[in-house]
């Protein structure tokens, strides 16, 4: 069976939502997994802070998870951020394990902090997809924050091992999201021990540079998508579109069967 999966970061819940919905209509993917992602229950906000409502009145995933990591402290309210997934298959398990921290409803972070980002919770969102050739364990993350992409530092090695651990004897296993570290990264490296980096070294940045002034931006590969040896790669890619400050990663992949 041939599946289509996409991830991005959706940037703030996503700034640029039209373009979003536009471009995920245009890929037709069969599953979305996406980072930034925004769940306030106020209706009158506009619907870059309901994500997942605003995707799912537009386009066709029937199956979502939600896995939130941090409390946002808005000037027009508390919301809450973090992982998604959307599928055109059920979602018949979910879970969530953290690489650090934990989600704290009592002191909401204030998100345009910089200060903030290197102490704000990190989580590995895991889904089981019940799809017509067979289940898949999805698992989508934004990784530990630190400017500098290359430091393999012991909050980077712990995600890793979180990584490896969680997925450990599992079949059909894609991980994806925005690490929050180059691919180039010895800590990242070690994931490629298990996995194949759909990518690879093929692209020289994953960020949308008409939205970054920092030019360290240009060389940096932090979006990511690894899959098991129960898959083959038929293409892999990295559209440049202007949907967010990340660009998005496509992968089409043929799911091989695993025999007993």
């Amino acid at each position: 069976m041939t599946l289509k999966f996409v991830t991005l970061n959706v940037w703030i819940g996503g700034v640029l939502l039209e373009n979003i919905i536009e471009f995920l209509r245009q890929e037709d993917a069969d599953v979305v997994v996406l980072q930034e992602v925004l769940e306030s229950t106020d209706p009158t906000l506009p619907h870059q802070y309901r994500t997942i409502e605003s995707l799912q009145k537009h386009l066709d995933y029937p199956y979502t998870d939600f896995a939130p990591i941090v409390l946002d402290n808005f000037p027009w309210g508390k919301i809450l951020n973090g992982n998604a997934v959307l599928s055109r298959w059920p979602i018949t398990e979910r879970d969530v394990r953290y690489f650090c921290g934990e989600l704290d409803m009592e002191h909401p972070r204030m998100p345009f902090d910089p200060a903030s980002w290197a102490v704000t919770p990190r989580n590995l969102q895991h889904v089981a997809i019940h799809s017509p050739g067979g289940d898949l364990h999805v698992y989508n993350f934004q990784g530990v924050w630190d400017l500098d992409g290359d430091n393999p530092s012991p909050e980077r090695q712990n995600m890793v091992e979180t990584i490896l651990d969680a997925t450990s004897g599992k079949q059909h296993v894609i991980v994806a999201g925005d690490t929050n570290a180059k691919h180039t990264n010895p800590a990242m490296r070690r994931l490629e021990t298990q996995f194949t980096n759909v990518l690879g070294d093929s692209i020289t940045t994953s960020f949308n540079m008409r939205r970054k002034e920092n030019p360290g931006y240009a060389t940096a590969v932090v979006d990511m998508i690894y899959v098991s040896n129960d898959f083959h790669i038929l293409e892999g890619q990295c559209p440049d579109v202007d949907i967010s400050d990340h660009l998005p990663l496509v992968a089409t992949l043929e799911m091989i069967e695993n025999k007993e």
